[in-house]
């Protein structure tokens, strides 16, 4: 079983609901290997529970499966001996029971059910309105697909929208539970595995036996047989029907095209056309739309810029798709010395940059609570991170180093001239300034920040 990590608020509100006295629906859905199975592995352990797993076999086939797991869970005769045709009845037998405690049934992969039978969300509705609420039981559905789980169990027009009484989108694993995964390496180390396997378990445990990041991936992602190598196709086919633009669109953005016009200059398209496969690509949780921080109103400004949130399919993407011919063809020394070139300098350093800005309200020293963390940009002037206090006024200025060699104060000079250019409060404000280095400071630049009481050091 994989290792349980994170996941206490998850856990919470699963138990919450278990507590309830009366019957309580989860709607549990997130992407392929992000841990649902392993969280409600967890959470069932006390428990009096029924796991179901549905395959993509039919109706008939997926009913008669879950019927020899109910007789198994319920040890009644009737579900063990009779061949039932209606999923009804074996619901209705199973809650029939003199439960001591209350039941906990679980079906995972609950959209392949609906996919099978698009009637069956009506089907499960009419079982939950007739027979479960009436029970003190919990139903968890679970499910890998986000977009047919939000057809079928959240959307407006699924038969069972407002049945739910929680619902958990499970998503990546934050950096800071890294080191409960990979204790004994260094930050560097865990940047670097953050950099390629993300927050997903199953490919934080694939990385796990490997002395170094280039070992990992030369065994795992560069190895045609390994699930790795072929993983974006499968998150992407099982979600969308023409996954040949979405690539083009994870592609151009992978290389820096992150602008709207420049996406469509790079796939020869209009930038109309691609409004959809973006709106797709964002509620799969594969990019994000970011705006400059100080934007007053995000969602009308013209500054977005579109990141890939998930680390993998950027590395994929950047470093894996642009040499599929030569690693094809068995030439992998030589793609893997592409890969320890740019590797650092392309990717671990953009990551190192986002692990900088969530670990940001954890640290010591900050002068006040920011409400609004990110990046800034405009024609001439990029800086990693800008934090802001409205109340007080107070703008935090920060820059991250992913480099090999110690900082010193001409990296603070420099950003303090990047801050001038920021009109946000500019004639009334509080200046803080915050670097990250992975390798520390020189004497002189930690001298600075022991005087002064504006500047912050974290490595």
């Amino acid at each position: 079983m994989a290792q349980f990590v994170d996941r206490e608020l998850e856990i919470a509100t699963l138990e919450k609901e278990y507590a309830k006295k009366e019957a309580s629906l989860v709607i549990v859905y997130g992407r392929r290997r992000v841990g649902k199975t392993t969280l409600l592995s967890e959470f069932m352990k006390d428990k009096k529970a029924m796991y179901f797993l549905a395959t993509q076999e039919s109706e008939a086939l997926n009913r008669s499966a879950f019927q020899e797991k109910a007789a198994a869970f319920t040890g009644n005769p009737v579900l063990a001996e009779t061949t039932l045709d209606k999923w009804d009845t074996i619901f209705r037998l199973i809650v029939s029971c003199e439960w001591k405690e209350k039941p906990l049934l679980i079906i995972d992969e609950f959209q392949y059910l609906g996919k099978t039978n698009p009637a069956f969300p009506s089907v499960f509705q009419r079982i939950w309105d007739e027979i479960l609420i009436k029970t003190p039981v919990m139903v968890i559905l679970c499910g890998s697909l986000i977009s047919m789980m939000v057809s079928q169990t959240l959307s407006y027009n699924s038969p069972l929208y407002g049945r739910r009484t929680a619902q958990i989108r499970l998503k990546q694993i934050p950096f800071r539970y890294y080191r409960d995964f990979c204790g004994g390496l260094s930050r560097r180390q865990q940047i670097e595995r953050y950099a390629v396997t993300g927050g997903v378990p199953k490919y934080i445990e694939s990385f796990a036996d490997c002395k170094d990041i280039y070992t990992g991936i030369e065994k795992n992602i560069l190895d045609r047989t390994g699930y790795l190598y072929e993983e974006p196709h499968f998150l992407l086919q099982q979600e969308v029907a023409e996954v040949g633009s979405y690539f083009s669109i994870l592609r151009a953005i992978a290389f820096g095209r992150t602008k709207l016009a420049e996406i469509a200059c790079f796939m020869e398209t209009k930038a109309t056309d691609l409004t959809r496969n973006l709106k797709t690509l964002m509620e799969l949780d594969l990019v994000r739309r970011e705006v400059p921080v100080t934007e007053e109103n995000p969602e009308k400004s013209k500054k977005g810029l579109y990141r890939i949130t998930d680390y993998y399919i950027r590395f994929w993407f950047s470093m894996i798709y642009p040499n599929q011919s030569d690693i094809e063809q068995g030439n992998i020394a030589y793609v893997m010395d592409k890969i320890k070139k740019r590797f650092v300098t392309g990717h671990a350093a953009f990551i190192y940059e986002n692990v900088c800005r969530e670990e940001l309200s954890e640290k010591a020293g900050l002068p006040c609570h920011f409400s609004k963390v990110g990046r800034y940009w405009d024609k001439n002037t990029e800086i990693d991170i800008v934090a802001l206090n409205e109340e007080e006024r107070t703008i935090l200025f920060g820059e991250c180093k992913y480099l090999s060699e110690v900082i010193d104060v001409d990296v603070l000079y420099q950003l303090q001239e990047k801050a001038k250019r920021v009109a946000w409060h500019r004639e009334d404000r509080r200046e803080v300034y915050c670097l990250f280095s992975i390798s520390g400071f020189d004497k002189r630049l930690r001298e600075l920040a022991a005087a002064r009481d504006d500047l912050l050091l974290y490595e």
